[in-house]
């Protein structure tokens, strides 16, 4: 068994495998060490936007965090410590760039092919984990002549710790969820900030103090405590999805209680008229922040809506004129709807997966795609969460997983592949569901060009859960093992 990815998807999917005799499980990390997209996000004032005690595995809670909403460190720690409890971190073989999965029709095997420490490997599994998520690969914006800047220049998904930002004039490209925790953190250090914004956000507070140590030590004593937690922030999260799902009602009263939030912090009349967002409550990603708005009003921070129209030597330009920088830093977020490309995926008969999503990304239950036996996909298309925890999708997509290898395994099948009419009318139900929704009514993120809605799940994390919990076998075909007188059986 194969896993590409050592993040919280891949490593939810080993322990799975292993709870329930999958043993012979190998996870090809391409960064130096496990941890995924928390190893990478190393930015001065990353966190995550979920409590911790319901952004974690249920099965590995943790009593002990610092602050509502853990940052980076700690939440790496905690991977670090889940992957060797588990006996996970063994089996990871770290700075592996997985280029290539091929389905061997003979064989009934995958080969993957990665770049190694030593050059090209190749690896052959029955079953293959494509555990990327969606938030892997920083996009860098398309501005004419971006190459051309002389100053110093990074994206905030691979900081440079060793640039010192102090007493700088420093560009920052992009208004998303990074930028918007690292922002309030370096504003104090910089000489000057000039902030690029596209759009503007809905904001909910989130002030993310550290507990005090009655608090903490209240939290860590208590069993029953942190289960009402983590039943409240689902049920919060849920909350926050129906407030997307229904615009014209739910959603009207989160949008009047995040105007009344959003116009206490905007004092500055110019700052709240460029920073107030123009679309619907929900439609692009709602941020949890109490710190950015009142970042933007400081002396030393502009907000430029203008569009940026070319990277000169000196800085950014606008229809305004240059802002001359001494260093630009891209908070431009990630290559979201690129999922595991650009690496390679052929599947039955030659089948590329390019070729397959040519209209854009899609699986049943966002984790098995017709023509790719035996390859499931962890936090894969319409899997995305606007309003809970993505650890709550990994989970119960690991366990849909494995018992599609179960099933497999217990027919002495060479592979499980779910059937072409299942995912496409799973897809069109997926798609048909966000008629009505915030989600249609502007561009992002969350959408192709086309404007199909690609990352996110139309629904409610309980209906996601009810969907995965038990696999129907009727949904997929066993293909048997070579050498027996038919090469697929229902």
């Amino acid at each position: 068994m194969i896993v590409v990815g050592a993040g919280f998807g891949g490593i939810a999917a080993a322990i799975e495998l292993a709870k329930h005799g999958f043993d012979d499980v190998i996870l090809l990390e391409a960064a130096d060490e496990l941890g995924g997209t928390w190893h990478y996000n190393t930015y001065p004032g990353a966190a995550c936007d979920v409590p911790s005690h319901f952004y974690s595995y249920s099965f590995a809670q943790r009593r002990d965090w610092t602050r509502l909403c853990s940052r980076q460190p700690e939440i790496l720690d905690y991977i670090r410590t889940v992957a060797k409890d588990f006996d996970v971190a063994s089996k990871v073989v770290t700075a592996t760039l997985v280029t290539n999965c091929r389905w061997d029709d003979a064989t009934c095997t995958w080969t993957v092919t990665a770049d190694g420490p030593g050059g090209e490997v190749s690896y052959v599994g029955e079953a293959i984990v494509l555990a990327t998520g969606q938030l892997n690969q920083p996009m860098w914006p398309r501005i004419e002549g971006i190459d051309d800047f002389a100053g110093h220049s990074f994206h905030s998904a691979r900081w440079d710790h060793d640039y010192d930002l102090r007493g700088k004039r420093v560009a920052v490209v992009g208004t998303g969820a990074s930028a918007v925790q690292f922002i309030p953190a370096i504003a104090p250090e910089v000489e000057e900030l000039v902030v690029f914004q596209r759009s503007g956000n809905w904001f909910l507070p989130r002030r993310n103090r550290a507990y005090p140590k009655p608090l903490a030590a209240l939290y860590r004593s208590s069993r029953w405590l942190q289960a009402y937690r983590r039943g409240f922030l689902f049920r919060y999260g849920e909350l926050l999805t129906a407030g997307i799902r229904n615009p014209k009602t739910v959603g009207r009263v989160l949008g009047l209680y995040s105007t009344l939030f959003m116009r206490r912090q905007l004092r500055d009349p110019e700052v709240r008229k460029k920073a107030w967002p123009d679309y619907t409550f929900g439609c692009k990603r709602v941020l949890f922040s109490s710190a950015y708005l009142p970042a933007l009003q400081r002396e030393n921070v502009e907000l430029v809506t203008e569009p940026i129209l070319r990277m000169t030597t000196a800085g950014p330009e606008t229809a305004s004129g240059v802002q001359a920088v001494d260093c630009v830093i891209y908070g431009s977020g990630f290559k979201t709807n690129d999922f595991m490309f650009p690496m390679e995926i052929t599947g039955v008969g030659g089948l590329s997966l390019r070729e397959a999503w040519a209209d854009g990304p899609h699986a049943h239950l966002g984790i098995t795609v017709p023509g790719f036996p035996s390859m499931f996909i962890l936090y894969g298309p319409n899997t995305n969460t606007s309003g809970g925890s993505i650890i709550y999708y990994l989970e119960a997509q690991a366990g849909y997983l494995r018992q599609a290898l179960q099933h497999a395994r217990d027919a002495d099948a060479a592979a499980i592949e779910v059937l072409f009419a299942v995912e496409a009318a799973s897809d069109r139900a997926v798609q048909a569901a966000f008629a009505g929704t915030a989600w249609t009514q502007c561009d992002s993120w969350y959408r192709n060009e086309a404007g199909r809605t690609i990352a996110n799940w139309p629904g409610y994390m309980r209906q996601y859960g009810r969907q995965t919990e038990f696999l129907d076998p009727s949904h997929f075909q066993l293909i048997e093992r070579p050498g027996t007188t038919a090469t697929r059986a229902g």
